[in-house]
């Protein structure tokens, strides 16, 4: 099977990488950090199709050491320690370099492994990944790297990889193309900033019209195309947030239909972590309390979905999707912790009970030495009556238990070992 042509055309030099002028311009950090050939540990962070791998393995051929590609999703420990024993070998006596793709798909204890080598020089890592690497990768190799964040790009930025892709399809298949500006702004702006995207459908659009060793390529092509390709949306426009808010708000409204159908727009834009992160909101925030045990199976199937990808990412993501819609709801947790912020905000309370700080060194002029505290297992239905908010709101109730089975269950539990209803 032939490669995407992406990978057929994917550029050589610094200077054919698409956008990212604020990196790779001249004078540019990144771009000096290149040219200098002393490679520090990298980390890029951005959306798929913008430059993050091109740029790592043009570093890496750059650098003279021995080159080591390890997709986080697929890759496991074994692989790390394999490419470890080879440390200090024949051919990689130069140092190693790791290119690992996908970097917050590996979990602390695998990126801890990689720690002591990335120390001692004896690999330098070049990692990607489509996520915030402050919230994803380990602080210790933060600590030890420098991030770059990769911008999407625009349009415009696309029309020079389209228009070098044109006569690189020339030549390798011997044939004549057409195509005229106005179709290759059309298959940019389909292509939500994504290169590979914008670069396949014009694979796709030259086959299309492939006739004698000639394609004319125009709009009408373009556009019946596009028209079969996933739909696109803009990340940070209106229609972004509103299908959003649509798909999260058919889920707390228990209508499965409407919610699997936001889930499938979300997905065919490949925005799997939007999908995700709302998925997750939605059943703590929604079904909460009345079916708790929600939270980790959707933790799972979100933990499932971003391990395999898309498109196998939307199997589980729709089993989690239709489960939360049908579930029973309760907001009681969200209302409490909300009502709780804002006394908080406020500055409401104050010091907190003796009984229940940390044992301090009661001084000589404390006349009621001790700290007071009821140990609840010490007690009948490991329960006994205490004070645990602050004085000045020790009577104020934060949590209401709902009228779903799940806490009104509960409710009966402790109103029978309090003696009394709450």
């Amino acid at each position: 099977m032939s490669k995407p042509l992406a990978d057929r055309v994917r550029p050589q030099k610094i200077e054919e990488i698409a956008g990212q002028k604020h990196l790779l311009g001249e004078g540019r950090v990144l771009r000096r950090i290149i040219e200098s050939g002393e490679i520090p540990n990298l980390i890029f962070y951005g959306p798929s199709g913008v430059g993050k791998t091109t740029v790592a393995r043009i570093i890496a051929d750059r650098c003279g050491k021995k080159l080591y590609y390890l997709n986080a999703t697929t890759a496991s420990t074994s692989d790390i320690k394999t490419i470890i024993a080879q440390l200090g070998g024949i051919d990689t006596a130069g140092g190693v370099v790791l290119y690992l793709d996908e970097i917050q798909s590996f979990n602390k204890k695998q990126q801890q492994i990689l720690l002591e080598y990335i120390e001692t020089g004896e690999i330098t890592l070049i990692a990607s990944t489509t996520e915030n690497p402050f919230f994803y990768v380990y602080n210790a190799i933060l600590s030890r790297s420098s991030v770059f964040e990769f911008k999407e790009l625009a349009p415009e930025d696309i029309i020079a990889p389209l228009t070098r892709a044109v006569a690189f399809l020339e030549e390798e298949k011997g044939i004549e193309i057409t195509v005229d500006n106005a179709s290759l702004r059309k298959i940019a702006l389909s292509s939500a900033g994504d290169v590979r995207r914008a670069l396949n459908t014009l694979e796709l659009a030259v086959l299309t019209c492939l006739k004698d060793r000639k394609a004319v390529v125009d709009e009408a092509v373009c556009e019946e195309l596009l028209a079969h390709s996933a739909v696109r949306y803009d990340r940070e426009g209106d229609e972004h947030y509103d299908l959003l808010s649509a798909y999260q708000k058919s889920m707390r409204g228990s209508d499965p239909d409407a919610a699997v159908y936001y889930l499938a727009r979300i997905l065919a834009a490949g925005d799997l972590p939007s999908a995700c992160r709302r998925l997750m909101v939605c059943a703590c925030e929604d079904v909460g309390l009345a079916y708790p045990q929600i939270i980790p199976i959707v933790k799972a199937a979100v933990d499932i979905a971003n391990a395999v990808g898309l498109p196998e990412a939307v199997i589980p993501l729709a089993d989690a999707v239709v489960l939360t819609a049908i579930s029973p709801k309760s907001n009681t947790g969200h209302d409490a912790v909300f009502a709780a912020l804002d006394l908080v905000n406020k500055g409401k309370g104050g010091a907190i009970p003796r009984h229940l700080q940390n044992k301090h060194c009661d001084g000589k002029d404390n006349n009621n030495p001790g700290q007071f505290y009821k140990y609840p297992h010490d007690y009948p239905n490991r329960w006994v009556e205490q004070q645990y908010l602050p004085n000045d709101i020790k009577n104020v109730r934060f949590y209401e238990f709902g009228d779903n089975a799940t806490e009104q269950k509960f409710k009966e539990y402790w109103d029978k070992i309090k003696n009394r209803g709450r």
